[in-house]
């Protein structure tokens, strides 16, 4: 039997316990490295790995779910994160929750008695130059970790406060409202536009200043404050009635074609008081970012609020805007579709560094970067996934978004290709997107486990 060098895996959070034990596994030796509980993080209470800091809920267990969908492609393909949330799954209605304390405890005891993983209780501060690594360190990547990897990617953008805007589903965009078009009539129309009259403005503002803020952590208040330039809207708004007017929501120049021509003086009663900018997301222009929409509102009072927008009475939003600590790299100018960094192949990242969200997300980018990984260190070709399955459309996108407006990404069916045939009833789409997934999946998997076989 060939001796293969240890891979090592930096982060026992969820994605970096998912990749040494996909590593373990396939019967290569992995190294875990884990500094807590030698250094804790501000966020966590144990020294378990793959511990559940924010919430117990892997979210929607129905597969007409994007998070469900995610968790039935992770069983197929045997992931054991998703094997110990079931195996200790609470009642939590139709969500896949779990009693966190026995769930991470199970994890750390099952991959410490693995003949094949040694667990190190230190602090990685230096990516190591040689050999097959992969970067599991999640959201709170320690500054030391991130300055190296910041030196190594050579790019002065990596996001240490996740100020991100909402994304919602072009299809619950009202089009009847909503029109496309540049300011000043000049270039591409690239932008969606949902126009306010005075009334509509005012009201939106009154309540956007009223609206319920979440609560940052002690230490997510310190590196909010070197966000001026990356101001909430919310805060924007307090600062003065006008004051959105003159920043993301001005009007100027923004007029639509269909009510005549923008220049003609006749018009000029026509033209909007205010205008809410969306900037398309992904490459199928399927899910659209709320321009300059960064927000620390509660979920619940975005969805209230932001409704009130015209064109957006009903939309779906597939990510709310969020403001927290939250270190991730500009994955489209960094990594492949394998989750490999272009300029070393033999370098990986899983997780939220990565830019994806979730914990779902996470535990399937652990299990790519983990197969990749000991796929390189066996000589064989590393593995991209089917773009229709959930798995393949996520790690797709956080591979090919734009880099100029890169945030990171959760599991969605706005992601996904779109059917062959167009079906009105969401529930139906979505279903089909499912049966799309698992056939294209299984297909994979057979053709993937056959030449593994083949080359061993």
């Amino acid at each position: 039997m060939t001796e293969h060098s240890p891979i090592h895996v930096i982060g026992g959070g969820l994605a970096g316990t998912e990749a040494a034990w996909q590593i373990a596994q396939a019967g290569v030796p992995v190294v875990l490295h884990e500094m807590r509980p030698m250094r804790q993080s501000p966020a966590h209470h144990s020294e378990h790995l793959a511990e559940l800091v924010c919430s117990n809920s892997f979210g929607a267990q129905a597969t007409d779910r994007a998070s469900g969908l995610l968790h039935e492609e992770l069983r197929r393909l045997g992931s054991i994160v998703i094997q110990k949330a079931d195996a200790h799954q609470v009642p939590a209605g139709g969500a896949l929750a779990v009693d966190r304390g026995i769930f991470s405890q199970d994890l750390t005891e099952t991959l410490s008695a693995h003949p094949l993983i040694e667990l190190r209780r230190e602090e990685i501060t230096e990516i190591p130059k040689n050999g097959i690594v992969v970067l599991t360190t999640g959201p709170l990547t320690t500054d030391a970790l991130a300055e190296d990897l910041r030196q190594f990617t050579g790019m002065a953008y990596m996001s240490f406060f996740d100020a991100a805007s909402p994304i919602v589903v072009g299809e619950s965009i009202d089009f009847e409202r909503a029109f496309l078009a540049s300011r000043y009539d000049r270039g591409e129309a690239a932008y969606l536009n949902c126009p306010m009259s005075k009334e509509q403005y005012l009201h939106f503002w009154q309540e956007l200043c009223q609206a319920e803020q979440a609560e940052l952590k002690d230490f997510e208040r310190e590196t909010a404050k070197f966000f001026e330039a990356c101001l909430p809207i919310e805060e924007m708004a307090r600062r003065g009635e006008d004051t959105m007017r003159y920043g993301p929501l001005k009007p100027v120049g923004l007029f639509d074609a269909r009510l005549g021509d923008f220049r003609d003086p006749e018009n000029r009663e026509k033209r909007p008081y205010a205008v809410v900018q969306l900037r398309q997301e992904d490459k199928a222009g399927q899910l659209w970012n709320m321009v300059g929409f960064q927000t620390n509102l509660k979920w619940g009072e975005q969805k209230r609020v932001f409704k009130l927008i015209p064109g957006l009475e009903n939309a779906e939003f597939v990510r709310m805007g969020v403001m927290h600590r939250n270190t991730f790299i500009n994955s489209p100018e960094l990594l492949l579709p394998t989750l490999q960094f272009k300029s070393r192949s033999t370098l990986l990242a899983a997780g939220q560094i990565s830019g994806t969200e979730g914990y779902t997300a996470a535990c399937a980018g652990g299990w790519l970067a983990g197969t990749n990984a000991a796929r390189i260190a066996l000589g064989l070709s590393p593995l991209a996934l089917p773009v229709t399955t959930m798995m393949g459309a996520l790690f797709d996108f956080i591979s090919s978004a734009s880099p100029k407006h890169f945030q990171p990404m959760p599991p969605n069916f706005g992601i996904l290709p779109e059917l062959p045939k167009k079906i009105r009833n969401k529930q139906e789409r979505y279903g089909q997107y499912r049966d799309r997934a698992f056939a294209d999946l299984d297909q994979w998997s057979g053709v993937v486990n056959n030449v593994s076989a083949i080359a061993s």
